[in-house]
């Protein structure tokens, strides 16, 4: 898979933003990124696609999959029971003075 296939898209959220600027005991930033990834890849082909990808270095990649969840709509019809997709994320931890440009301006 080339990087594109495993990099699906950045996951910008409050909680997120709240890893990247939080500090370490030693003042350094944690300097983390998430990123929605296909459910193939393993921490190798996602810690070389960010490298290729944002010419960065990955200090450690933490993988969890998202389960979906089930839903019910209402309609005139009666109820309709459906289920979210699954998916997986991958959280990036880069190496002291690397930043990701694409997700910062965000």
């Amino acid at each position: 898979m080339d990087a594109n296939q495993i990099l699906r898209r950045p996951l910008i959220t409050e909680k997120i933003t709240v890893l990247k600027d939080r500090k370490k005991r030693n003042g350094d930033p944690l300097n983390q990124y998430a990123f929605e990834v296909s459910p193939k890849a393993n921490k190798i082909q996602i810690r070389e696609a960010i490298e290729k990808k944002f010419t960065v270095k990955v200090d450690s990649v933490r993988t969890l999959t998202v389960n979906g969840k089930n839903r019910a709509r209402y309609t005139k019809t009666g109820v309709n029971y459906g289920r979210t997709r699954s998916w997986k994320k991958a959280i990036v931890t880069l190496a002291k003075d690397n930043k990701i440009e694409f997700v910062e301006g965000a």
